[in-house]
Order: C-alpha cells, then sequence, then structure tokens
C-alpha cells in the first residue's frame, strides 16, 4: 500500500521506490525481530533462499536503475493491477503444518531468487505471495511461513535499499518518518498474526491497490 500511496503523492517513481525501500526495511526489522523473539523464525533452513534471495534483489534493483521513469510510469500501474488480482483470487492459507513438497534448497532456487529480483524491482505483493509458497510448497503452518516470509522481505528490501541509498534516490526526511509508523505498525500487525493466524486487511489492499493503479492510468 505505502507505494501505491507515494506515488499518489507526486513523487517520481524511483524516488518513489527508493523511499519505500529504506521505511519498509526498518518496518520488517521490527516484525522480524518480534517473531524471533517469540520463537517462530527458523534461520538455519533459510539460510539458503536468504543468499539467493539477496542476489536476486541486487539484480532487481540494479536493473530498476536504468529504466527511464516514463517507462516506470507506464509499467508501474500494470504491476499494481496484477498484485491486486492475485490478492482477489488468492486461496486462503491454513495454520497447520502440512507435508512439505520441496526441499529447503529447490525452494531457495524455485522461489526466493526470482522474488528477489521481483522486490528489488518492484516489490508490493511479496508479503502476501511468499507466505502462500511457504505453505504450499514447504507445508509450514501460516504463522511460521508469516515469520520466514519476514526475513525474506527483510533482507530482499534491506539489499536493495542499500542500493538505492548509494544511488542517492532516497528522501530521507519522509523515508524516516515513515519508518517510525512502520515499526509500530509492524509491531501490531505481527502479534496479530500470532494470535489471530489469518490476514483480515486483504479487501483494504484490493481497494487501495487498483485505485492507485487507476489513478496512474488516467492521471499520471
Amino acid at each position: 500500500m505505502t507505494l501505491p500511496l507515494l506515488l499518489w503523492a507526486g513523487l517520481s517513481p524511483i524516488n518513489a521506490l527508493a523511499t519505500n525501500k529504506v521505511q519498509s526495511a526498518l518496518g520488517t526489522l521490527s516484525s522480524t525481530w518480534n517473531f524471533f523473539r517469540q520463537g517462530h523464525l527458523y534461520l538455519r533452513e533459510l539460510l539458503p533462499s536468504i543468499v539467493l534471495a539477496m542476489v536476486g534483489s541486487i539484480g532487481g534493483t540494479l536493473v530498476v536503475q536504468q529504466m527511464g521513469n516514463d517507462l516506470l510510469v507506464r509499467l508501474i500501474p500494470i504491476l499494481l493491477i496484477i498484485i491486486a488480482v492475485y490478492f482477489i483470487f488468492s486461496p486462503r492459507m491454513s495454520d497447520r503444518a502440512s507435508k512439505p513438497r520441496i526441499s529447503y534448497l529447490g525452494y531457495a532456487f524455485a522461489v526466493a531468487l526470482p522474488v528477489g529480483f521481483y522486490g528489488g524491482f518492484f516489490g508490493p505483493g511479496m508479503g502476501s505471495v511468499l507466505p502462500f509458497l511457504f505453505v504450499w510448497l514447504c507445508g509450514y503452518s501460516l504463522p511460521k511461513a508469516t515469520a520466514q516470509t519476514k526475513m525474506m522481505v527483510l533482507t530482499i528490501n534491506s539489499t536493495s535499499a542499500v542500493l538505492f541509498i548509494g544511488a542517492g534516490h532516497v528522501l530521507w526526511d519522509l523515508a524516516l518518518c515513515m519508518s517510525v509508523a512502520q515499526m509500530a505498525g509492524a509491531r501490531l500487525g505481527s502479534n496479530a498474526v500470532m494470535s489471530r493466524g489469518t490476514e483480515f486487511v486483504q479487501p483494504v489492499i484490493i481497494v487501495v491497490t487498483l485505485a492507485m493503479a487507476i489513478k496512474l492510468l488516467v492521471w499520471p
């Protein structure tokens, strides 16, 4: 939701992407630590995915920085609509663990690497796609899948943020103010996942994402 709102506020696509990566990384750090402190995060089995997600994120961030703002303005609304459609039709995830369909290394190559590239290039929707894939392919319960996802998103966004910072695309005043709110919201959200188990903001995400996409298509 934050990236479309930044675009709506009038930021250029590259500044919006860079600023969003920084505030998202700091906010995700809060929820990741909360999951780790509560014993839901398992880093050893996630290590291959962390490494390949980092590689993918570097590639995606370098590619998007080579694209002009005009091309990004045309591309981003299409990506937002795809994400909204995914949220509309995505299946409900189970709270129970099941038998894994793939090894941890297989998941790293099949999922972490391409999602890492997508996260570095664009990013919205990772927090929903990755839990579903963890549940479906690795057999995780929803709380465990959500915790592992937070570590993945933190890796991808932090890697991308470092590259954007180095290129000078981050609007720091905005990024730091958003980070404070993001960290507070991430703590509340991670507690809600651990206590309630199911997502409850999906309709809001769908409406906002579609609204931003339509706005960018009609009034770029």
